[in-house]
């Protein structure tokens, strides 16, 4: 294993991350998502179980965005043009932001209801 290989590695994938922050608007937005749930999470004390599941669905979900991003990047450089096939790329891929979205927003309901009732 090539050391500076690896340590170059994290540099491209800070880059990517800094990247989807800056120029992707839904990236920003579940992040401050993830910013308001994590200062709900402290302000009400959950179980280190219930940290976990939470920082699950943010990670998951922050990756997801950026996996949606990268997928639409490359479905328009292949295809410039408006395809029915292209567009079925890019609508499943963002299809499945929104499922793990409302996944996430179930889940955070069922954390943190009973917390708050």
């Amino acid at each position: 294993m090539n050391a500076r290989k690896f340590v170059r590695s994290f540099t491209f994938a800070a880059s990517g991350i800094r990247y989807a922050l800056k120029y992707e608007q839904n990236m920003r937005i579940h992040l401050l998502a993830a910013v308001v749930v994590i200062t709900a999470a402290f302000l009400t004390g959950l179980s280190v179980m219930e940290w976990s599941i939470i920082l699950l669905l943010i990670g998951g979900m922050l990756a997801l965005e950026m996996i949606n991003s990268a997928i639409e990047r490359a479905v328009d450089l292949t295809m410039p043009d408006i395809h029915p096939l292209a567009k079925q790329a890019k609508d499943i891929a963002a299809g499945a932001v929104l499922v793990f979205a409302m996944a996430s927003a179930i889940i955070g309901l069922l954390i943190f209801w009973p917390k708050w009732i």
